[in-house]
């Protein structure tokens, strides 16, 4: 597949899962009445935001500007990566057990992995693949881990505010 029509698509994706997310969240409106549902809802909000945004910028740079897409790429794998980790130290104070909130470090070190490629893309040559494809391949790793998330969050007891009283859960 063309590295461009895969940013495309992946893009296109991404930004599905961000609305599909909006109606889900929109569905359970408790999520938003605790800081700890609405830190919760907005990591996953931004894990489907920022590899569409950055797909985006693969599009307009592309192989013919590659400073449109390294510059974005570094930039918004950085946000990725300080909002991650910010994730994570709040989960870890809230005692939240998860596995995927102890390991969320794992998607840290992908968005890092990102700003240093972006940095320096002549790291991959000994691998046979353009930057454009290795960026690509961490953007998957990325989504991946995102719908981890979401299986977690929405695996997790709901809310109090969420429950029936009347069904005695």
């Amino acid at each position: 597949m063309d590295v461009s029509t895969f940013y495309a698509l992946f893009s296109a994706t991404c930004f599905t899962l961000v609305g599909l997310w909006w109606t889900v969240v929109q569905r359970h409106e408790a999520w938003l009445r605790t800081p700890h549902g609405r830190r919760d809802a907005g990591g996953i909000y931004l894990a489907f935001l920022l590899p569409a945004l950055m797909g985006l910028f693969a599009q307009v740079g592309g192989t013919e500007n590659p400073a449109i897409w390294r510059v974005s790429f570094v930039v918004v794998a950085l946000i990725g990566c300080w909002s991650t980790l910010r994730l994570l130290q709040r989960s870890r104070a809230d005692g939240d057990s998860g596995l995927f909130a102890r390991h969320r470090w794992i998607a840290a070190t992908i968005y890092l992995l990102i700003a240093v490629l972006g940095v320096a893309p002549e790291i991959v040559e000994p691998l046979g693949v353009t930057p454009l494809q290795a960026e690509a391949t961490l953007l998957i790793l990325l989504v991946a881990l995102a719908h981890w998330l979401v299986w977690e969050f929405m695996t997790h007891a709901e809310p109090e505010a969420d429950r029936d009283p009347s069904s005695g859960i």
